[in-house]
């Protein structure tokens, strides 16, 4: 998943697929997780969250997530992305307020959010009927979550900081010494949180930021490859291939293809 929310025209973006590892990221969409098959670990803060089929994720805007997967058998999990805008009396909510522990455990997860999620998943929805599932999705979990003030998440934290700066810069020039410069720490104290809690150099997780962007609009959209490269904010397109290469062992071409053939044999 990339981590910023792409608005669509009804301002909810639903994708089924095999779950993958995702490292920390952020952004401006409530996101519903829900797992269809096998398994899938959901971070917050500093816990890690066990899911399994049947249970019910929800992250709140701008709070820190990431994904796992551990189970080496099938997975699949469907992830639904609706811009706050649509959520009704809870927009506001959303911003102050986050989940304490942001699953509900199959057991508990409510039939009418049950039924919501079927109908988000099915197939495309005019606008309204889908806001109106995600208000109902929304809704029927609500009594689910205990919620917490999100400056008790972390916000402040330089880990925190650094995420919500790449979130909106990665498009553009960026550099180790600059990102230091602009959050006002050492580039070698930002050196140790790359390789200390991203287990990455800051270039790799720039990258893995920018490639999960393009794969999302390579897979979603019809949108050339050049100018998702330019749009990821990739320096060349000799750069942006040779990096895809060595990511995904093959071309964004080849990429685009084998995953709309995917699609179109899981229909």
């Amino acid at each position: 998943m990339y981590p910023l929310y792409e608005k669509t025209e009804a301002g909810i973006q639903v994708i089924c697929k095999e779950p993958e590892h995702v490292k920390p990221h952020l952004h401006r969409a409530i996101e519903f997780v829900y797992v269809i098959k096998g398994t899938l670990e959901l971070g917050t803060g500093k816990e890690l969250h066990h899911m399994t089929a049947g249970d019910l994720g929800i992250v709140f805007p701008d709070v820190i997530h990431h994904y796992q997967v551990l189970s080496k058998g099938e997975n699949r999990a469907c992830y639904i992305l609706a811009d706050p805008l649509v959520c009704g009396v809870y927009g506001e909510e959303l911003f102050q307020y986050c989940p304490e522990i942001p699953v509900i455990a199959r057991k508990d997860v409510p039939e009418d959010a049950v039924h919501a999620l079927g109908q988000l998943m099915r197939e495309e929805k005019e606008k309204a009927v889908g806001q109106a599932y995600v208000q109902i999705l929304l809704g029927k979990s609500m009594p689910y979550l205990s919620m917490t003030e999100k400056e008790r998440m972390g916000e402040g934290d330089l880990v925190y900081e650094l995420v919500v700066y790449m979130a909106a810069h990665f498009r553009e020039e960026m550099s180790l010494s600059k990102t230091a410069v602009d959050l006002g720490v050492s580039k070698y104290v930002l050196s140790r949180v790359f390789s200390g809690t991203f287990h990455s150099s800051f270039n790799r997780y720039l990258n893995d930021i920018r490639l999960s962007y393009v794969c999302e609009l390579l897979e979603y959209t019809d949108r050339s490859v050049t100018d998702i490269c330019i749009e990821a904010g990739f320096e060349s397109l000799r750069t942006f291939h040779r990096v895809f290469r060595e990511r995904y062992r093959q071309t964004p071409r080849e990429y685009r293809k084998r995953r709309k053939e995917k699609a179109l044999r899981s229909v």
